[in-house]
């Protein structure tokens, strides 16, 4: 049926027909409306609304992870934020107190870099003196400002998204409050024994000047020196292997002043290898004695250009660690003259290499951990166990690698130095070189200089992952998730059993923090830069490398309270350290003017957010479910958090309340171009979110980020995009039908579901099957399974079926219609539920339709709750039914599609289909059904004699066939049913009998015809 009305030449009966009228425009006009919407919200206060009406429900806190204030968004920022929103509506809609508070990381070098380059180096100007605490607490007020600044744009483009929150108090990690709690949480862990210095090989940015954490690393191709190098053996107990060398390789050669070990694997078979033949001009020459591993000997020879070798003699593994040679720079500058011992290690492999990893234990963990865990034999064995500072922070040579001083590993500028050619060509000058090349590899990069880091042995702020916790006590509290720690009371079994008893999603998700726990060295905490947090402790040298850490109630509490008026600033203010000694001024404690990382700043914002309920009252009074409580936490991030935000805050949590600061852990992938490929300004193939809320609105964002499967990465691009807003349009313009239809919808005239039409049951049949669907996918999540379900429901069941049977019940029955009455019941019920499930996808779309709809009930779809009750709309049997008619009918359609494509009818109406049915079950069903009203044609039947050959059929419905026959009678002028009964009513002779009741209804009411 036309939603245009005929223009007859008899009558007008245009206004007698019920047709669709709303305000809802076909065209959504998002970019416009949207901000419309937004100041809607603000004027009613709609985050208040939302927290006084979820008062004494249980909570579920999506706690933001902090975004970083140094940019306008960008499409990562949108998939984010978009997925926490979503969370947060749809929780508050499945009855709980959904609060979120959103919050910013505003510390750290990327906005120290910014300040640097915007207000120093690109003027010429000279970096502040931090030793000068007036320059450093000016400097800091400039990166404040800047950060302050870029929080205040992102609130605004986060707000245009569409995301409902506490906008007005965000969290802020350099907010004063937050600054104090900080400094009290780093407290904890020197009060716990866990927080010392120490001096290991941490990764160190020479552009950056500071030490980073795992988490500010990536890797990228690099291209490396590679040397094979020879330690000449001198332990006089292994005659046997006098004149043999052990042969090392690596791709860092600067790294070989600071050697002081080799280390084997007991489970490699090793031998004594000779040379036989060599070209005269090689390193490797005749005679040669080399020991290497039996897998690997055959490449090593042929790097060092070898042309024929062999094998002397095996060499048990279990015999290495007595072997002791000589450094392979004896000689050089005065400063190698020491013994080189073999040490066993778990961590050499016979893949690649020789064999026999070089060991500098300031320049990499596995060289440290294997250094250390021998150190105390070594001593025993006269050895000296120091780790010596080879590499200054300008990765400049230091005068403990002697012959080399000053030489660079890497330049202020990122760029390879000078101090890999000086160490290779004093090998060959040694003669103990036996192969140099090049290696392009996977190597650790700053995520934010983007240049590569070194590592360096220096005193550095750590967090003990294996030291036992002081005092011995884990208040685990109560409850179903009640956690019984095994093992040692550690950080790091503290951190395994908390993520045991934490619901990830993905699953997979547990798998990886659980081994990124398992593997972390201690938690290197401290970073040599100017604005943050600073380590606020004071400290007694011991002599040894080692400090004491005070331990004062009242020089902690001085320190805290001025963080509170203060900020952080108070630190570095001139007299900083008399004013918080106070009575201990006279004493040696030093100030510690390192600041932390950044990740201990957002891993503490559960700390001065989620307790504390004086600036952030809306989150008082959680219980979480760990205690023994019933209100829920979130966290929600992207994958590359198990390493950043999602380890910080367990770490923390579980160091400090020996527990997780979470109960659910939901992550996301990353956003590609439509090709796969990463994002790049310089390949230019990035998305702006702004571009898109410009030309199509916020809802097309949302729609594409729920239509996704965001546990993996993600694409996005223009033909996706199209794609977003044809699924869009479609969904807009059954929302759009339903609310014109229901302009003639009076609540006084529902009809009671067990009055109704068979077709109207089993359409709140199928939408109670639909409610079941979405409540668990938005339980768990998943929001693919939402846009999936009801875009199929929308465009399958509504528009194609239901919608296009029921039009002309709807628009020409009479008012008195129970057939009209009943279909408009229905569509009330499934537009109230289609708009709420809906609202946390399409947010803008579906407030706009609510207030349209329910202009007299709640002001906003986001005040009300997903709808209840579907389960007695449930009629499988009559399911079962409308199976078999809905198979007849998709036999009628295609016999109707070919007659339509061979120009023998127009619309379907023209149609009186012939429907041969030679199965019993199916002619049965079909005995009461009206097949012309479910099929739109203007006459139907059944019969169940035998069908013609060149009779309509498909393969997948067995037992029907379709012959279209040409209706017959006269168009009725006001439905277009083409019948033999137009004209049997002398009133209106130029309609259906139907028709004609009708129109006498309308003249009853006082509407001319």
């Amino acid at each position: 049926m036309s939603e245009k009305p005929q223009k007859s030449d008899v009558a007008d009966y245009s206004k007698t027909l019920f047709l669709p009228q709303t305000d809802f425009p076909m065209r959504a006009g998002l970019p416009k409306l949207e901000p419309e919407i937004l100041k809607h919200w603000n004027e009613i206060d709609l985050y208040g609304k939302l927290r006084e009406g979820a008062k004494g429900r249980a909570k579920f806190v999506l706690h933001d992870g902090p975004p970083y204030a140094n940019g306008n968004i960008h499409i990562g920022h949108s998939l984010n934020k978009i997925l926490k929103d979503v969370v947060t509506k749809s929780q508050q809609m499945l009855g709980f107190d959904s609060n979120y508070v959103p919050g910013w990381d505003c510390h750290g070098l990327p906005i120290e870099w910014k300040i640097e380059e915007e207000n120093y180096r690109s003027k010429g100007k000279q970096k502040p003196d931090f030793r000068d605490s007036a320059a450093m607490v000016a400097f800091r007020k400039e990166c404040r400002a800047y950060a302050t600044h870029w929080l205040n744009v992102q609130r605004e483009e986060f707000k245009r998204l569409g995301i409902i929150g506490d906008w007005d108090h965000p969290y802020a990690t350099m907010s004063y409050p937050a600054e104090a709690q900080i400094a009290r949480e780093l407290m904890k862990f020197a009060a716990n024994g866990t927080l010392y210095r120490g001096s290991k090989p941490v990764m160190w940015s020479v552009v950056e000047k500071t030490a980073l954490a795992e988490a500010e690393v990536e890797y990228e191709d690099y291209t490396s020196d590679t040397v094979w190098v020879k330690f000449p053996v001198t332990s006089p107990a292994h005659g046997a292997l006098a004149n043999a060398s052990v042969v090392i390789w690596t791709t860092t050669p600067w790294t070989l002043p600071g050697n002081r070990a080799i280390s084997f694997s007991p489970k490699i078979g090793y031998g004594l290898f000779e040379v036989t033949d060599a070209p005269s001009d090689n390193w490797a020459k005749n005679g040669d004695l080399l020991i290497l591993a039996d897998a690997l000997a055959e490449g090593v020879f042929k790097q060092a250009r070898v042309t024929a070798y062999k094998k002397v003699r095996d060499l048990p593994a279990d015999t290495l660690d007595a072997v002791e040679c000589a450094h392979p720079l004896k000689g050089v500058g005065g400063g190698y003259e020491f013994t080189v011992p073999l040490l066993p290690g778990d961590h050499v492999t016979d893949d690649t290499g020789t064999g026999f990893v070089h060991t500098a234990p300031g320049h990499g963990r596995e060289d440290f951990d294997v250094w250390m865990a021998n150190a105390r034999e070594l001593e025993a064995r006269g050895i000296n166990t120091t780790i010596p500072y080879t590499v200054d922070e300008n990765g400049a040579f230091t005068d403990h690698a002697p012959g080399f001083t000053g030489k660079r590993v890497i330049n202020d500028k990122g760029e390879k130095g000078d101090a890999n050619e000086a160490v290779i060509t004093a090998l060959i000058d040694a003669g103990k070189l036996l192969a140099r090349g090049r290696l392009k590899h996977q190597y650790p990069h700053s995520w934010r200089s983007k240049k590569p880091v070194i590592f360096r042995n220096t005193p550095q702020w750590f967090i003990a992952m294996d030291k036992a916790i002081t005092p011995n006590k884990v208040v685990w509290g109560g409850g179903p998730n009640t956690l019984t720690l095994t093992g040692d009371d550690t950080l790091r079994n503290r951190a395994l059993k908390a993520i045991s008893v934490t619901q990830w999603v993905p699953q997979s998700g547990e798998n990886r923090i659980n081994g990124m726990i398992n593997s972390k060295p201690d938690w290197v905490i401290s970073r040599q830069r100017a604005w943050g947090v600073p380590i606020a402790v004071f400290v007694r040298e011991k002599g040894d490398g080692s400090a004491e850490i005070l331990q004062d109630e009242a020089v902690n509490k001085r320190i805290t309270e001025a963080f509170e008026k203060e900020g952080a600033d108070a630190w570095y203010m001139e007299g900083a350290r008399e004013r918080f000694l106070g009575p201990l001024g006279n004493e040696e404690w030093k100030k510690v003017d390192d600041i932390c990382d950044v990740w201990f700043d957002s891993g503490s914002t559960h700390a001065f957010v989620l307790e504390d309920p004086v600036h952030f009252p809306g989150l008082a009074g959680v219980k979480r479910k760990v205690d023994g409580g019933r209100d829920t936490v979130m966290y929600l991030e992207g994958s590359d958090q198990h390493r950043g935000w999602f380890q910080s805050s367990l770490l923390e949590s579980c160091g400090t309340r020996g527990r997780a600061p979470f109960d659910i852990v939901l992550t996301h992938g990353f956003t590609l171009d439509e090709n796969g490929r990463k994002m790049s300004k310089s390949v230019g193939n990035t998305v702006e979110p702004q571009k898109i809320m410009k030309d199509s609105g916020a809802d097309i964002l949302r729609l594409w980020v729920c239509a996704t499967d965001y546990a993996d990465d993600q694409r996005i691009g223009p033909e996706i995009l199209k794609n977003t807003i044809e699924t869009y349009r479609k969904l807009r313009n059954s929302i759009r039908w339903m609310l014109g239809t229901l302009h003639h919808f009076k609540k006084s005239d529902a009809v009671a579901f067990a009055e109704m039409p068979e077709l109207e049951r089993l359409m709140l049949h199928e939408l109670a099957g639909r409610a079941a669907i979405v409540r668990q996918a938005y339980a768990e999540f998943d929001y693919k399974t939402v846009v999936a379900s009801l875009s199929a429901f929308m465009n399958t069941e509504l528009s194609a079926f239901y919608f296009d049977i029921r039009k002309d019940a709807l628009y020409c029955d009479a008012p008195s219609s129970l057939a009209r009455k009943a279909a408009l019941t229905t569509i009330d019920i499934i537009c109230d539920a289609i708009l709420r499930w809906l609202a946390p996808v399409l947010s803008f779309t579906c407030d706009e339709a609510w207030r349209m709809y329910r202009p007299n009930a709640e002001p906003s779809v986001h005040l009300t709750l997903f709808p209840e009750g579907f389960d007695k709309f449930r009629d499988d049997a009559l399911a079962a039914k409308w199976e078999t008619i809905r198979d007849v009918r998709r036999v009628v359609t295609g016999a109707l599609e070919l007659e339509r494509a061979a120009k023998n009818i127009g619309s379907s109406l023209e149609a009186s289909p012939l429907v041969y049915v030679s199965d019993k079950n199916i002619f049965s069903t079909l005995f009461d059904v009206d097949l012309a009203e479910v099929c739109i044609t203007s006459n139907a039947m059944v019969t169940n004699d035998a069908a013609p050959a060149n009779a309509f059929t498909l393969g997948d419905v067995q037992g029907v066939a379709v012959v279209v026959e040409k209706a017959v009678g006269t168009k009725c002028a006001r439905s277009w049913k083409i019948l033999p009964t137009v004209g049997e009513d002398a009133e209106y002779p130029d309609v259906s009998p139907r028709d004609a009741q009708a129109l006498r209804e309308w003249k009853a009411l006082g509407v001319s015809v």
